[in-house]
């Protein structure tokens, strides 16, 4: 057996003879190892046929907020290919998408019409903060105008006192885009009849002013009209964000003013003590 066992050892180590005896083998013991794994296979079955209602809803709930997540994640990534490539050089690429972000629900509506409002479940406890930006899966919806403990209020960008500074992604050219108290159509203004924007131009946040962060879907060009002589054109967009119908939005944190802020804040007590 020992003189067996040797030749075999030589046999399938130096010349590669077994190959075809070890696969048949294998294929013989695949009962044998499905029946060894039978036992955790039913337990884990038969527990899966008991799981509550509310360990599926908050399974739910987690997958959604997820998707919610990389949504968005993916449109920043579109916004940013549609730039010039030569522009930043992707430098800042990761700071840009990995803003840091809560997921939101939306819990209440203002029922004034005159006031585009809505009422989220986060709130100062959770670090928002008035003039927070919010968005759905698809675009900036607004900003937190006032914040308690565990809900804050939105101003959405389709109220008539709400403005965005935005940017072309085409071209880069910049303006500003204000609510018109319609949910579907905001305008964008200021800009001059000799400038390139053409309809179905894609209107993201450009950043400046500090209150949204750079790069975010807002509107999407939907009708330019040029009345002769007059030095602006009159532009309709429609918003990216779904208004009316979002349930979960995000609340997003610019990482780079969360220090700043506190030194502000305790720089007039330390005047104050001295």
């Amino acid at each position: 057996m020992i003189l067996v066992s040797a030749a075999l050892i030589v046999a399938d180590a130096r010349f590669d003879k077994l190959s075809s005896v070890r696969s048949t083998i294998a294929t013989g013991l695949a009962p044998v190892y499905w029946l060894g794994n039978a036992p955790y296979e039913f337990s884990d079955w038969f527990s899966g046929l008991f799981v509550s209602k509310e360990d599926l809803q908050q399974e739910n709930e987690d997958l959604r907020a997820r998707l919610l997540i990389l949504e968005r994640r993916a449109l920043k990534y579109a916004a940013l290919a549609s730039e010039n490539n030569e522009l930043r050089r992707l430098m800042n690429s990761s700071e840009v998408l990995d803003d840091r972000v809560i997921v939101g629900e939306v819990v209440g509506v203002s029922p004034d019409p005159f006031s585009h409002e809505i009422i989220i479940n986060k709130g100062l406890s959770d670090g928002v903060n008035p003039g927070q930006a919010i968005l759905d899966a698809q675009g900036l919806m607004g900003q937190v105008v006032q914040a308690s403990q565990i809900t804050s209020r939105v101003l959405l960008v389709s109220d008539s006192s709400h403005a965005v500074p935005v940017e072309v992604v085409r071209n880069g050219l910049r303006a500003v885009l204000l609510g018109t108290g319609n949910p579907e159509s905001l305008e964008l203004v200021h800009v001059p009849d000799t400038a390139d924007i053409r309809e179905g131009d894609l209107l993201v946040s450009s950043g400046l002013g500090g209150r949204f962060p750079r790069g975010y879907p807002v509107a999407e060009v939907s009708r330019i009209n040029k009345e002769p002589g007059e030095p602006f054109v009159s532009i309709q967009a429609t918003p990216k964000a779904e208004l009316n119908q979002s349930r979960l939005v995000l609340a997003v944190f610019p990482p780079e003013t969360s220090e700043p802020e506190e030194t502000a804040d305790q720089a007039p007590e330390s005047g104050e003590d001295s």
